[in-house]
């Protein structure tokens, strides 16, 4: 089941209970902003995930993928794949 557009698994976020997120799929815009770009990369182009796109992994799934303080060490650019087949 895919549970984000970037591949984060939302069923083992910290934040999920404390914010009541159900997940980029579910939502409007993430609890923690106004806009995700990744997001909104997926959902113009009228994909479920990152995963789907012929530009995957784009510059901007990968510097959210490492980013140095928020980053999984490419943990949900491992996941897209995974739910690409």
């Amino acid at each position: 089941m895919v549970e984000s557009r970037c591949g984060l698994l939302c069923s083992q976020c910290g934040y999920r209970e404390s914010t009541g997120c159900k997940g980029c799929v579910s939502i409007e815009k993430p609890f923690w902003g106004e806009k995700c770009p990744v997001k909104s990369c997926c959902e113009e182009r009228r994909l479920d995930h990152c995963g789907l796109c012929g530009d995957f992994p784009c510059q901007a799934l990968h510097g959210f993928a490492y980013d140095p303080q928020q980053g999984d060490d490419g943990a949900r650019i491992r996941q897209c794949e995974k739910w690409r087949g």
